[in-house]
């Protein structure tokens, strides 16, 4: 099963820009419909490669920093880095 990091990159890119940065934003900027976008965010969905392009320029990212492979039967581990600390 594919997991799509797109509450990772979202959060990235609010932290780097200092400012909240809405799914409505991110569908009008890469003319990604928000329901499709939605769908990510909620497992469950097969996303067309040009998607994930336009999600990687929007976000300035690689492919592997936009989607997980887990096999299926494991729970996907959060990424350490995104760990919120105490």
């Amino acid at each position: 099963m594919l997991r799509f990091k797109l509450k990772e990159r979202i959060a990235a890119k609010e932290f780097k820009e200092g400012r909240r940065i809405s799914l409505s934003e991110v569908a009008e900027t890469t003319g990604i419909g928000r329901i499709t976008l939605s769908r990510m965010l909620n497992r469950g969905t097969n996303v067309r490669s040009d998607t994930l392009d336009r999600l990687c320029a929007y976000f300035d990212c690689r492919i592997e920093d936009l989607v997980e492979y887990v096999p299926n039967g494991v729970a996907a581990q959060p990424d350490p880095a995104q760990q919120p600390r105490g």
